[in-house]
């Protein structure tokens, strides 16, 4: 059996669950998302827990076991608690700045890039990282995931001065460059 399938995903309080056929709608303090399950997986709820099901042991309906359960569960995490991802920028005159819920970058192009957030998807730059640190928060884990990738794309890191968007776990092996003679 799948080892996260059969995991089941407790709700916590102040979280409603509604599943109408193979569409489950979960509703938090944060927000509302909704899910369409695979029409071969089953969603059930039973004491304020939910559990995935399966019709057999074939090799796609373990695999979409496993998948629905973490569906599921970033669906309850992301209403109750959220979701964020930390983008740290280096390099010289490099920053970011928030101009109302705009995301201004300045990344050595000629012109400033700016991104506008989705819905349910908010910016943070602390005043005390000077313009240095991104936060993303949002509620839907896959939204705030590709945000983080699309502005991290506009300047990845490099590796020989570490220069760039990375994220803030990310570890950046670093080059020697040209020797002097």
């Amino acid at each position: 059996m799948s080892r996260i399938g059969k995991q089941p995903v407790t709700l916590p309080d102040k979280v409603d669950v509604k599943i109408d056929g193979q569409d489950v709608v979960v509703k938090g303090p944060k927000g509302e998302l909704s899910l369409t399950v695979h029409p071969d997986m089953s969603v059930e709820l039973e004491d304020g827990v939910l559990h995935a099901k399966r019709p057999s042991d074939e090799r796609r309906h373990r695999a979409l076991h496993g998948l629905t359960r973490a569906l599921l569960a970033n669906l309850v995490t992301g209403v109750s608690d959220g979701f964020r991802k930390t983008l740290l920028i280096e390099g010289v005159g490099y920053q970011a700045i928030l101009e109302g819920k705009n995301l201004v970058l300045k990344l050595g192009f000629s012109h400033d890039v700016t991104i506008e957030p989705p819905a349910d998807v908010s910016f943070d730059v602390p005043k005390e990282s000077r313009g240095r640190t991104i936060h993303i928060d949002g509620i839907d884990k896959q939204v705030v995931g590709q945000l983080a990738a699309n502005i991290r794309k506009l300047r990845p890191p490099e590796p020989y001065k570490g220069k760039g968007v990375r994220y803030h776990d990310e570890i950046i092996r670093r080059k020697a460059g040209k020797t002097a003679k």
